[in-house]
């Protein structure tokens, strides 16, 4: 279910979650985002397009999980097309005022009011677990509530199993799917485990966000040293023909071995690329060894081997679909 943020004087407005911004059959003028999710970003941007003002409050900054370029690079585009984003603002107070027709929400922030035809609240999703009265079974739960597995699936009960959305895994529909796959054969005594590290993960922003494997600070965060390289759009042949050069491509690497362990793009299609470098990643390539493949000339996906290229020449001197 959406989870709602406890602002004071927020249950008491006829706010929007997900569910009624996307069955709504008319673009409000003014529209309010509180939160940067995925979910409050596609929103956003989606509204913004159709004619709607919108202004998003963000509690820290856009995909701040990630590294931090791609946060500024989506910030910027939204910018460009006529969304503020709010960096570091919540709001403290919510409140509507019924006028003549329709009413108006208020929104107290540090940095003044914020007034909207229509409020957004776009801050996650929760697990509903609360009334499964798994206490009683002794399954464990994260603070959020979410069933703690493990890689089969299996709860810290024996003979339970949880997959999907209601786990602590991501929250995406390939990854509940496959999930539930494991977790079938398991209960019925096979012996799957769905590993995660190299799963694909795309936002459809324009431009999307697509990352895969390690950014650089989770892997410093596991000791590992690492080298990297970000190839703007610029240099990417599909890009200029497109005549959209917004976003980049980056590619981390474990320092010595050269193996590619994360990418993150941003670009007009960049999930149509992460899942080469998915692969790339799962079957344990160095980037020498990506930079060596073969990719179609005037494709977004060629943009991976010259990022791969960047680590030991300078893309912008290579002829047409230089080796």
């Amino acid at each position: 279910s959406p989870a709602v943020p406890p602002i004071p004087g927020l249950k008491d407005t006829p706010y929007w979650t997900s569910t009624e911004a996307l069955v709504s059959e008319t673009i409000p003028k003014r529209l309010a985002v509180i939160g940067s999710s995925v979910v409050a970003l596609e929103l956003a941007q989606a509204f913004a397009r159709l004619g709607a003002k919108v202004t998003i409050l963000a509690r820290s900054t856009l995909f701040f999980r990630e590294d931090p370029a791609i946060g500024e690079a989506v910030t910027a585009a939204f910018r460009m097309e006529g969304i503020e984003v709010r960096e570091h603002t919540q709001a403290s107070q919510v409140a509507y005022i019924n006028g003549e027709g329709d009413g108006e929400f208020v929104l107290t922030t540090a940095h003044g009011e914020l007034r909207a035809d229509k409020l957004l609240v776009a801050t996650g999703r929760a697990p509903n677990t609360r009334k499964l009265a798994l206490d009683a079974t002794g399954v464990t739960l994260t603070p959020q509530g979410a069933i703690v597995i493990d890689p089969g699936m299996r709860t810290s009960v024996e003979h339970i199993y949880a997959a999907g959305d209601c786990t602590d895994q991501p929250q995406f529909v390939y990854v509940a799917a496959a999930a539930g796959t494991r977790a079938a054969i398991n209960m019925t005594g096979g012996d799957a485990a769905l590993n995660l590290t190299a799963m694909p993960a795309v936002v459809f922003t324009d431009p999307q966000v697509a990352t895969v494997g390690y950014s650089e600070a989770e892997a410093h965060h596991d000791g590992i040293k690492t080298d990297s390289r970000t190839l703007t759009l610029d240099n990417v042949p599909r890009a200029l023909a497109n005549f959209d050069t917004r976003g980049f491509i980056k590619l981390v690497v474990e320092e010595g071995s050269g193996r590619l362990i994360g990418v993150q793009a941003v670009a007009p299609e960049a999930g149509e690329l992460i899942q080469t470098a998915a692969l790339a990643i799962r079957n344990r390539m160095t980037v020498q060894e990506l930079a060596d493949q073969l990719f179609p000339y005037l494709t977004m996906v060629e943009g991976l081997k010259l990022a791969a290229q960047t680590f030991n020449k300078d893309v912008k001197q290579l002829s047409c679909c230089a080796g």
